[in-house]
């Protein structure tokens, strides 16, 4: 049975759920944040090594100032709530994006989980803040082409080296949308050249363990060729 080592979720539908619900839409930020841990520990004891959740991306300050306000203020939320469980699961933090657009007080947040959880050896749970695709390729090229006007190498990258250049080097096994919408969005276009893609109407509020593991046994049922046939 196949099995996705590296899972990346876009988490969509905050807004809309909480709408559903007559509520504002930073009620539906915060269950989501909820909804984190909840997968971030499922999927950390059924084994999956990397888990890339797409938080907050270079579109999303175009938002109303009140909703990135609160958003800018979710790091410190949930961190505070659930340090404690990411540390009892050996669950390590990590984050991708341009943090340093962030007010100062985000930024601390995020950098001190990323310090308390350094030794863990469980899931790497990767949060993608301020983070953008086309971004993250235009600064790979930008590093990579002043590295050879430096003389640092030659002028013959391949595939594989490039990949080190990007903020997430490794290829996306699964990617998952929550909430029905059938786009990218601007996330992992390198990586996910091979992915297995599922698209679910959960929203992100309502996605849990049974809703992650559906998509996990989506992903073991289908043929993985890479571009061959199927012997």
């Amino acid at each position: 049975m196949s099995f996705p080592k590296t899972i990346a979720i876009i988490m969509d539908g905050n807004g809309r759920w909480a709408k559903a619900k007559g509520l504002p839409r930073t009620a539906g930020h915060k269950q989501g944040a909820d909804t984190i841990r909840t997968v971030a520990l499922h999927a950390n004891k059924i084994g999956v090594e990397k888990l890339i959740l797409y938080a907050f991306s270079t579109e999303n300050w175009k938002r109303p100032e009140e909703e990135v306000s609160y958003l800018c203020k979710l790091p410190g939320i949930f961190f505070n709530r659930f340090i404690k469980d990411l540390m009892i699961n050996n669950i390590r933090v990590t984050f991708v994006g341009e943090l340093e657009r962030f007010p100062a007080e985000t930024q601390k947040v995020i950098l001190k989980a990323v310090n308390q959880t350094k030794e863990n050896t469980g899931l790497e749970l990767c949060i993608a803040i301020n983070y953008g695709s086309r971004r993250e390729i235009l600064l790979a090229v930008q590093k990579y082409t002043q590295d050879v006007l430096e003389q640092k190498r030659a002028n013959d990258l391949t595939e594989e080296e490039f990949a080190q250049y990007l903020m997430v080097p490794e290829e996306i096994d699964l990617l998952i949308r929550t909430s029905g919408e059938l786009r990218i969005s601007n996330f992992l276009l390198w990586q996910i050249a091979y992915s297995e893609l599922i698209f679910t109407p959960v929203a992100w509020p309502d996605f849990d363990e049974k809703a992650l593991d559906d998509c996990i046994c989506k992903f073991a049922s289908r043929d993985r060729r890479f571009g061959g046939l199927t012997s």
